[in-house]
């Protein structure tokens, strides 16, 4: 449906990230989340006649580091408006955001799509404060009113109407929510609210210069329900067209149990919330000095990463999926540190790793065995003191179970070094050929396939604790020796 036949679907995203600060954007009060309702409040955030805000540094800091990470210009000369509109969870009727004054101008998220890199351009990234939260399954009556998100720090993030397809939408979303992660701005929680997302939607004729009259749908609370939402609602906007019908301007939610938007509200224009500069804020000014530090404190990203890991020999695909997660990304990266060999580090971390943790459904904070102690599982490997079966399989499970200990004091521990005395395989080796004395016969006339069947049968013999290079070496020299 979306781009097909005669329409294209036109989409700009509104993404609302909450700051990780410890307060909120004008007053002291904490903003932790799961507190009990109406904990996190003080006469500022009731709005309470006489009490004056106070702007909160660090949240300037956040929105300016992902401005620059968007290659946006920094608004050097800000203020902040009130936005006058109903909000029946922000007790003083009106809405502190930026209007005029957007702390970043411009920009853009460069997203991969099946025909390659496209750049979603960005028209504004402004900060604002949350509202709180109306709960409507509390008491049969009434609608009860939590204050505690009231006054959360966020930046608004709204990008042009470049987007022609759900899986753009879902591609773009997916790199703000990685960006804002690796920045450490924002837990991009979408389950928790600290990540929100509207759609503004239209439809229109192939080849139209001319924007459709667009729909907005509301707080989308996942990547795939907005994926979704787009896909249901630019039906119902085609819908509306081939039927001869006029397409209202309106603020739409979605349903994602039943996959339909149904209406809320006919929508309004920047005019209906008479904006005007906060009397009790003062404007504030941006110093270069201040903006270069910023600049200067931005980790390494996922781009510049993978171009690194692909040049210590890593695959492009095995260095995306190592930085997907900035998390992953710095375990792995103090992995390296400690090993030089980061094609091995790279197979233990998309191998034994990443199983335990799809098994236990775990991140990779929530995994025991720290990276230096991963690396020593490399080098033991290295060394040639275990074979990489033996340490995968047995000695990875015994350090999960203590790992605390030393990976080869566990190993020598539980007998699990290899045999690498070419001394002590000689006699195993030969025994195996005088016993599979038929299979020898058959490779020295052309089988050289039945080599492998030799190396298990030594393994098998060693339980497993054989070098497999030294036992190929005394195989090949015995078989070939009498030919």
């Amino acid at each position: 449906m979306e781009n097909s036949g005669t329409y294209e679907i036109v989409v700009g995203l509104e993404v609302h990230a909450q700051l990780l600060t410890q307060s909120k954007l004008f007053c002291g009060d904490s903003i932790a989340y799961g507190a009990e309702p109406n904990t996190h409040v003080s006469p500022i955030t009731l709005g309470h006649p006489g009490t004056l805000p106070k702007m909160n540094r660090r949240a300037i800091e956040h929105a300016i580091k992902m401005g620059l990470a968007c290659h946006c210009e920094i608004e050097k000369h800000n203020y902040f408006a009130r936005k006058n509109y109903f909000y029946p969870d922000l007790p003083k009727g009106y809405q502190v955001s930026q209007h005029t004054t957007p702390i970043c101008k411009n920009g853009y998220v460069k997203i991969k799509t099946t025909e390659g890199e496209k750049n979603i351009r960005l028209n504004r990234i402004h900060m604002e404060e949350d509202a709180g939260k109306s709960l409507h399954d509390v008491d049969e009556q009434n609608t009860c009113i939590d204050y505690n998100r009231a006054g959360t720090p966020l930046v608004e993030i709204v990008t042009e109407p470049d987007i022609r397809s759900s899986e753009e939408a879902f591609a773009y979303l997916t790199e703000v929510r990685k960006l804002v992660r690796y920045l450490d701005i924002c837990d991009g929680n979408m389950e928790e609210g600290s990540l929100r997302c509207d759609a503004n939607i239209s439809v229109r004729k192939k080849g139209d210069p001319k924007l459709g009259t667009r729909v907005e749908v509301k707080n989308l609370n996942s990547i795939r329900n907005v994926k979704r939402a787009i896909e249901v609602e630019a039906a119902r906007l085609i819908g509306l067209l081939e039927n001869g019908e006029v397409i209202r301007q309106q603020t739409r939610s979605f349903d994602a149990n039943n996959g339909t938007t149904f209406s809320i509200r006919d929508k309004e224009d920047a005019d209906d919330y008479r904006y005007f500069a906060d009397p009790d804020l003062t404007p504030f000014h941006l110093e270069d000095a201040f903006i270069e530090s910023i600049r200067g404190a931005i980790p390494v990203l996922q781009e510049e990463r993978i171009k690194k890991y692909m040049a210590l020999q890593l695959t492009e695909y095995d260095a995306t999926v190592l930085t997907e997660d900035k998390t992953m990304a710095d375990y792995f990266e103090t992995v390296i540190s400690h090993t030089p060999n980061s094609k091995a580090a790279a197979n233990w971390m998309l191998g034994p790793v990443k199983t335990w943790l799809n098994e236990n459904n775990q991140e990779i904070e929530g995994f025991p065995i720290a990276a230096e102690q991963l690396a020593k599982l490399v080098q033991l490997v290295d060394a040639g003191k275990l074979s990489f079966s033996m340490a995968s399989s047995r000695l990875f499970t015994a350090l999960l179970q203590s790992p605390e200990k030393d990976p080869e004091q566990i190993a020598i521990e539980n007998n699990l070094l290899q045999q690498s005395d070419a001394n002590e395989l000689v006699p195993v080796v030969d025994a195996v050929l005088e016993k599979l004395a038929a299979k020898v016969a058959e490779y020295r006339k052309g089988k050289k396939g039945l080599l492998a069947l030799f190396v298990g049968e030594v393994m098998k013999q060693t339980k497993g604790k054989a070098d497999p290079r030294m036992t190929n070496d005394l195989l090949l020299e015995r078989l070939n020796s009498k030919e």
